[in-house]
C-alpha cells in the first residue's frame, strides 16, 4: 500500500494490484501580501561592515551595528533616526566609505599582545581590553568591551610568557567555545614579548580608527553593480520598499537612482542641496531629466532637528522624516497632510527662537508641484503641523504621481513575483488557469475587503474558452498569461466646499412626503 506524492507515478500504468494513496496538495496559492515597511539606508557610520546590508529595528539596534549618530553630512545614523521617530522600525542599513577608512588598533604591553578592530571606523578607539586574574588558578582572564555592548570574556587562559599571549590570541580568533565565540570586536596578534601584564592593566590605542567619511559624494553613495556589491546597489533583493541615499542631494546621480527603484520596487527619496531656491530646484531638475514614479525629490528646505545623542540643534535632509512616515503608511496610503514628528523648524520657517515665520505661498507650493518636487512645510490642510505638502513623486503623469501609485504598483507587483512563480513548471490543463485566477482573485478580494483598491478584474482562461487570453499557438509553446487589472482608491488632494451665504439666500427643503 504505497503512499506517493501526486505526480510522482505514472497512474495510467500501474501493474501491480494495490491501494496507492496519492497525497494531493492544494491547488489553490495563497499569496501574502509582501512588507512595505522596509527602508534601505546608505550612509557613512564609525563603525560596522561596509558594503553590506545589515538588518536594523531600533536606534538601539543600530548604535550596536554602526555607531552612535554623527554631526555630519552623510551619516547614516541621522536618517534611521528621523525615521524611526515616524514610526518605521525595519531597515536595511548599508555603510559606505571613500576608502580610507582604517581599523583601530590596541595593545596589551609593547610588544606582547596587539589588538585589531574587528571593523573600521573612529569608534573602534573606544574599545578597551582589560587583563585580569581568571577564575581557575593559576590562569588569566582578558575582557575586552566597547560601551553600549555585551562584554566578551575570555577565561581561564592558561600558559607563562608568550605562550600566554598565544593563546590568549587563540581564543579571541577562534573562540573557546560554542557558548564563548570568537571576537565580535577585535581579532589578536601575540607579539614576541615574554612578559605578560599585571591584573588591571588596560590596553592603550596606539593607532585611532578613521570613518571614511572626508570626501563621500553622492556617487560613493550610489556605489557599484559589481561583485562585490556597494552602495546602494548592496541593496538588490533586499526587499526593500522605500529607499534613501542619506543626504545625496547631487541631481547628476537621481536618474541613475530612478534606474535601480524601477528594477527594485523601491521609492527612492531624494532632496536638493541645503537652502536651495525654487528657481533653481525647478531648473536643476528638469535639467537632470528625472521624470519618474519610482523617485520622490523632496525640496531642498532642510529640517531643523534635536540630536539627542550630540546635543544639538541641527540641519538635516527630509529624507528620513519622509521614508519614516511612508513606511509607517499603509501603501494605498499618501504622505500628503500625516505629521511628521521632530521637526522643530526649516530653513524656510526659520530655526527656533529665531522670530522668522515664514510659510510657502500657494504660488510657490505651485511651482514646486507643477515641477514634480515636494516639501515638507507647516501649516498643513489639516491644521498647523508639519508634513509633506503634496504627496506626489516627480512624474508629470497625473495618472501616476501619486506616493499611493508607486507604492501600491510595488507592493502588487511584488508581491505577485514573490508568490505566483510556484506556477511554473505545473501542467497547464484546465485546473492549471482555473486556479490561478482563483489566486489572484483571493488576493485582489482581500486588498479591496481592507479598503485598499477600488476595484479589480481577472482573466486567465484556457484555450477552450471564448475569447481566452490564452491561444493554444501559445499555450503549446508553454506561455500562459494571466490579465489583471486593479483600480486604485484615489487620494483627495483638492476639497471644494460650496458655501452660499447672505440674508437674501432661499433655503429650499423638500418633504419626504
Amino acid at each position: 500500500m504505497p503512499i506517493v506524492q501526486q505526480g510522482s507515478i505514472n497512474t495510467t500504468a500501474l501493474v501491480v494490484p494495490d491501494l496507492y494513496v496519492q497525497i494531493v496538495p492544494p491547488q489553490n496559492l495563497v499569496l501574502n501580501g509582501v512588507p512595505t515597511n522596509v527602508v534601505g539606508v546608505v550612509g557613512t557610520a564609525s563603525w560596522g561592515p561596509v558594503g553590506k546590508p545589515v538588518i536594523i529595528g531600533t536606534m538601539a539596534d543600530y548604535a550596536v551595528a554602526f555607531g552612535p549618530v554623527m554631526n555630519r553630512k552623510y551619516d547614516m545614523g541621522t536618517q534611521v533616526a528621523t525615521a524611526v521617530q515616524q514610526g518605521a522600525s525595519n531597515f536595511r542599513c548599508v555603510r559606505v566609505s571613500d576608502g580610507t577608512d582604517t581599523a583601530a588598533v590596541l595593545s596589551l604591553g609593547t610588544t606582547w599582545l596587539t589588538l585589531t578592530a574587528i571593523y573600521t571606523g573612529s569608534r573602534g578607539g573606544s574599545i578597551v581590553a582589560t587583563w585580569g586574574t581568571g577564575s581557575k588558578a593559576n590562569t588569566s582572564k582578558l575582557t575586552i568591551a566597547l560601551p553600549g555592548q555585551v562584554p566578551e570574556v575570555f577565561d581561564n587562559l592558561g600558559g607563562t610568557g608568550n605562550a600566554l599571549a598565544v593563546a590568549a590570541a587563540a581564543a579571541i580568533n577562534n573562540g573557546q567555545s560554542a557558548l564563548r565565540g570568537p571576537s565580535q570586536l577585535v581579532t589578536a596578534t601575540a607579539g614576541a614579548g615574554t612578559t605578560a601584564p599585571t591584573a588591571g592593566t588596560t590596553s592603550t590605542v596606539t593607532t585611532q580608527g578613521t570613518d571614511g567619511a572626508t570626501t563621500i559624494t553622492a556617487a560613493v553613495l550610489v556605489g557599484v553593480d559589481t561583485i562585490p556589491r556597494k552602495g546602494m546597489y548592496a541593496l538588490r533583493g533586499q526587499g526593500c520598499s522605500i529607499g534613501v541615499l542619506a543626504d545625496a542631494d547631487d541631481t547628476t546621480q537621481w536618474t541613475t537612482q530612478a534606474a535601480f527603484g524601477l528594477a527594485e520596487g523601491v521609492y527612492m527619496i531624494v532632496c536638493g542641496p541645503s537652502g536651495d531656491t525654487i528657481s533653481n530646484a525647478v531648473t536643476t531638475k528638469n535639467t537632470a531629466g528625472l521624470d519618474s514614479y519610482a523617485v520622490k525629490v523632496m525640496f531642498g528646505d532642510w529640517i531643523y532637528w534635536n540630536d539627542q545623542v550630540n546635543g544639538v540643534l541641527r540641519l538635516v535632509s527630509p529624507q528620513g522624516f519622509v521614508a519614516g512616515r511612508l513606511a509607517n503608511l499603509s501603501p494605498e496610503q499618501s504622505s500628503l497632510n500625516k505629521p511628521l514628528y521632530g521637526v522643530v523648524g526649516s530653513q524656510k520657517s526659520g530655526a527656533p527662537g529665531s522670530g522668522q515665520a515664514t510659510t510657502y505661498s500657494s504660488a510657490e507650493l505651485q511651482t514646486l508641484f507643477q515641477a514634480g518636487i515636494d516639501v515638507i512645510a507647516n501649516p498643513q490642510p489639516g491644521g498647523n503641523f508639519w508634513g509633506v505638502r503634496c504627496g506626489h513623486n516627480s512624474s508629470s503623469n497625473a495618472g501616476t504621481n501619486g506616493d499611493n501609485y508607486t507604492r501600491m504598483t510595488n507592493y502588487i507587483a511584488a508581491t505577485l513575483d514573490a508568490g505566483m512563480g510556484d506556477y511554473v513548471g505545473r501542467v497547464m490543463s484546465d485546473d492549471w488557469f482555473r486556479n490561478v485566477k482563483a489566486t489572484l482573485d483571493a488576493f485582489c478580494t482581500n486588498m479591496r475587503g481592507q479598503g485598499m483598491i477600488a476595484d479589480y478584474g481577472v482573466i486567465c482562461s484556457p484555450p477552450s474558452a471564448a475569447n481566452t487570453n490564452n491561444p493554444q499557438s501559445r499555450v503549446s509553446l508553454g506561455y500562459g498569461q494571466a490579465d489583471v487589472q486593479v483600480q486604485y482608491l484615489s487620494i483627495n488632494e483638492k476639497f471644494i466646499v460650496n458655501v452660499e451665504g447672505g440674508q437674501t439666500v432661499q433655503i429650499v427643503r423638500q418633504s419626504a412626503a
